[in-house]
């Protein structure tokens, strides 16, 4: 008697086990949670992304201010030289007609009919 009812008992509580499993990974394949996973994953991706490029950025501006450092760009400009100026390339300013390959034809393409 005691035989029936240990397995009648370890056969129910199997039961309650697989049931309530089945049901969670049930309720993991729903459509709404499937996007929540979907939606977390995508963030967590972003978040390492982001990460990544922020060491990029970190590692070029070290590299860029050894690079300073051995070609001398970091130094301050020497007071005594004048300052360099810039000065427009043409004392006029440029028009279309002058850079347009075909100065005489237009190329409205309502005309190509």
């Amino acid at each position: 008697m005691f035989r029936r009812t240990f397995w009648f008992t370890a056969g129910a509580a199997a039961g309650v086990w697989a049931t309530s499993k089945v049901n969670r990974k049930l309720k993991q394949l729903t459509p709404e949670s499937l996007a929540a996973q979907a939606a977390n994953k995508a963030i967590d991706a972003g978040h390492k992304l982001k990460d990544f490029a922020l060491d990029i950025r970190a590692g070029m501006i070290q590299r860029e201010e050894e690079l300073g450092e051995v070609l001398g760009t970091n130094t301050p400009p020497d007071p005594e030289l004048p300052a360099q100026r810039r000065r427009p390339a043409l004392d006029r300013p440029v028009s279309t007609r002058d850079t347009h390959p075909h100065p005489y034809h237009s190329y409205n393409r309502n005309e190509d009919y």
